[in-house]
């Protein structure tokens, strides 16, 4: 046999009518909230608590005051051995000048010996100096040098020179030379060589000359 609810019992039927109490409630219970005066008081007011004020003094700069040096040390008194004073000698500045005495000086020294002066080297003169036995005479006095044989160095070895008013030579330097000995060889026989002086204006002079020395294998 099979219960049947009664109408009392069911409360699915009234669950609307509980939802529609429960809105009306609760909107009267908002209405009332918002008519009720929440302020407490009209002003409010704020005490901020009174600061200690801190006065700003002015620091005053002091001037240093420069003190005088000291005084110097007074000196220390020196004993005199002796206290005695020195009388002034009578000089005799009586002095007769004959003006008839004749006073002989002495002679002035002599002059000093002047250094002679350095010839001047000539590049170009009116006579040029002459080779005594001329350049084949000269090269005749060769001796070919056997390293440069040995390698076939051949070639010419210019040779820089200055010729004195005697007609010898001296300071000779290579200006262009071949190597192997050869520039040696050069400077060798260039120095036995004699010359005829050069002459400028009648009067022998240095003169600088330069002078080929060849080397060449038979």
């Amino acid at each position: 046999m099979a219960l049947k609810k009664t109408d009392k019992a069911d409360i699915k039927k009234r669950y609307p009518l509980y939802i529609e109490i429960g809105m009306v409630l609760t909107l009267t219970v908002l209405i009332v909230a918002f008519r009720l005066d929440m302020s407490v008081g009209d002003t409010f007011e704020v005490t901020l608590q009174e600061q200690e004020v801190v006065q700003m003094e002015d620091i005053q700069q002091t001037e240093q005051i420069e003190k005088p040096p000291p005084p110097p040390r007074p000196p220390v008194p020196v004993e005199v051995p002796n206290d005695e004073i020195l009388e002034d000698d009578d000089l005799d500045l009586d002095m007769s000048l004959d003006i008839d005495d004749i006073v002989f000086l002495p002679p002035p020294p002599p002059p000093a010996d002047k250094e002679e002066e350095e010839p001047e080297i000539f590049v170009i003169v009116e006579q040029s100096p002459e080779l005594i036995g001329g350049l084949a005479g000269l090269q005749k006095k060769i001796k070919y040098p056997e390293i440069a044989k040995r390698a076939g160095v051949e070639g010419r070895v210019y040779i820089q020179f200055i010729v004195d008013q005697q007609g010898n030579v001296y300071d000779p330097i290579v200006t262009r030379g071949i190597g192997a000995g050869c520039d040696e060889e050069a400077i060798r026989a260039i120095l036995t060589a004699k010359f005829k002086p050069g002459k400028q204006r009648g009067k022998a002079v240095k003169v600088k000359m330069s002078l080929p020395i060849t080397f060449k294998l038979r």
